[in-house]
């Protein structure tokens, strides 16, 4: 056990360290737009539309988890802290600095003055904890923001400028929360507001950009905040943001997204697939591309279903996915099958890729110990039930359905019959909360290893349905432990609980590839591959 740094006696830079270790994230070229045409000094003003794929029916930071609607919403609102997605350092926003005693039980933040809202009202103490108290009341779109705050025992204004978060048991996963979209500030005037009434009317936020209007599944438009000064100490540009304006388009074909790029009818697109690669490139388009930490691409399993509590029929599935295939068939380039649960970008990930290996005969051979015998058609049958499952997928990217068809082929290849349910990006959570799958198709980007607290813990939301087990003891631990070493082996061992039990079916990293216009410079990831467009400008 190495010896525990003083906590009250630094200020933000040791736990931030402690908790980031190294993040190795990948991009194509420096990870922000560049152009060697047109101005090469900043301008101001002018409108970037961005098409997206998808609408998640919400435009509440604080409860939206889709990568396509974060792109805008995240505009919105500041955060106490930012991650450097270099480094993975947690640095300055709202708040100036921050003290953490020994144990990481309490958090003391020091805010910034002469911070205010759109709508005139300012940041204090008491309005981040207004904020903090209604999280639990969110539901079930808010399950991120809850995870993070779990175990909290009060927040307290200490003065107008400082604010304290104690928690019931240490909690050292909770200072790179606090730079998360998910814990965004809002307006008390927000606050106050029901989820639904956030989601559907937008909130106030402190933000570079201001909510203009939003047309479910059509569009999401922003204005810039006059006067806003007190972005990222990672942003270069100090005070307002350039751009007057942002405009999100939602487009569901990738052919029409990239076929808009390249006509100058749209700035910038997402989720750019492998189809449209090269039509894009060569032109007046730079493609760029980040690995996302977090949960890998995969099968969240239902482990209640009777059919799937049997690890063997789990463990069945895990072997008859050929990762590779559907990396390299359906996969932007450069996207990399799982090799555990966590993708390799995060801190303190595991490689588990031999326990993740493709083998069909081990596939075949484990259903046979299980009892479920081929059949004339090739599905298999046990005591006359045949072995069918169904995948539930939501289209918020444009490679879920080719990916999911493979899948469903290399499955029935081993004798499971598989069908696919598509619904609406907006049901997804509650699809999760209501328990009604069998598979369900999706990851959760985290740039922290509590991300496996948040999805597989029995003591929150359980959305698999996983019975208690030393998983949970490894993944409360690794969430209160402040040693470094301590935290990576518990990390270690929460992924080799997953993977080897088959609680969850790592498929594939999901890598984030925009298309944008070489007339944009500095639009640029943030530690979470989602895009900061505060320096962003067109020229």
């Amino acid at each position: 056990m190495t010896a525990l740094p003083d906590f009250r006696t630094f200020r933000w830079a040791p736990l931030a360290a402690l908790l980031t270790t190294s993040v190795l994230l990948t991009a194509c070229g420096s990870g922000s737009t560049g152009s060697d045409s047109g101005s090469s000094r900043p301008q101001s003003g002018g409108t970037l539309t961005f098409a997206v794929g998808s609408d998640a029916g919400c435009v509440d930071p604080q409860q939206v988890g889709s990568n396509e609607s974060i792109y805008s919403v995240r505009q919105t609102v500041d955060s106490l802290t930012d991650q450097d997605p270099g480094t993975g350092k947690i640095v300055p926003w709202l708040a100036k600095s921050w003290d953490i005693n020994a144990d990481a039980t309490e958090f003391t933040f020091h805010l910034r003055s002469g911070v205010t809202f759109s709508d005139g009202s300012e940041l204090t103490a008491q309005v981040v904890k207004d904020n903090f108290d209604a999280v639990p009341k969110l539901g079930a779109l808010g399950v991120l923001a809850q995870g993070y705050l779990s175990s909290v025992k009060s927040t307290a204004a200490v003065d107008p400028l400082t604010v304290k978060v104690t928690f019931k048991e240490p909690n050292a996963q909770f200072l790179q929360a606090t730079s998360t979209h998910s814990l965004g500030i809002e307006s008390s005037a927000s606050v106050k507001k029901t989820p639904q009434q956030k989601c559907s009317d937008g909130v106030v936020g402190s933000g570079p950009f201001v909510l203009k209007q939003y047309v479910q599944n059509q569009s999401i438009t922003l204005a810039k905040r006059t006067g806003y000064d007190w972005g990222s100490s990672l942003w270069s540009k100090k005070g307002e943001a350039y751009l007057d304006k942002l405009v999100f388009k939602v487009v569901p074909e990738a052919g029409v997204r990239a076929g808009s790029l390249q006509s100058g009818q749209v700035d910038a697109i997402s989720s750019v697939g492998k189809a449209n690669e090269a039509a894009l490139k060569g032109g007046q388009v730079t493609l760029l591309r980040r690995a996302n930490p977090g949960v890998v691409f995969g099968l969240g399993i239902n482990n209640s279903r009777p059919v799937l509590k049997d690890a063997k029929v789990r463990r069945a599935i895990l072997a008859a996915v050929d990762r590779e295939q559907i990396a390299d068939t359906v996969f932007p380039t450069g996207t990399k099958p799982a090799t555990s649960v966590l993708a390799h970008t995060t801190p303190d990930y595991s490689n588990l890729s031999s326990d993740l290996a493709f083998d069909a005969a081990k596939a075949k051979s484990l259903l046979d110990e299980a009892g479920w015998k081929a059949d004339g058609d090739g599905v298999r049958v046990k005591d006359g039930k045949r072995l069918s499952l169904a995948i539930s997928w939501f289209p918020n990217a444009g490679t879920n359905q080719p990916a999911l068809e493979l899948v469903q082929q290399q499955l029935k290849d081993v004798g499971i019959d598989v069908t696919l349910k598509q619904g609406q990006v907006s049901q997804f959570a509650t699809t999760l909360q209501g328990g009604d799958f069998d598979l369900v198709w999706g990851n959760v980007t985290r740039s922290d290893p509590d991300i496996l607290r948040s999805s597989f813990s029995t003591r929150l939301a359980n959305f698999y349905r996983l019975p208690a087990s030393s998983l949970d003891t490894a993944l409360s631990g690794q969430a209160a432990t402040t040693d470094t070493a301590q935290r990576r082996q518990l990390v270690d061992d929460a992924q080799k609980l997953i993977v080897r039990n088959a609680y969850n079916v790592p498929v594939v990293e999901l890598q984030t590839q925009l298309g944008v216009s070489k007339k944009v410079h500095d639009l640029a990831f943030d530690s979470g591959s989602r895009i900061q467009l505060h320096d962003t400008w067109i020229g």
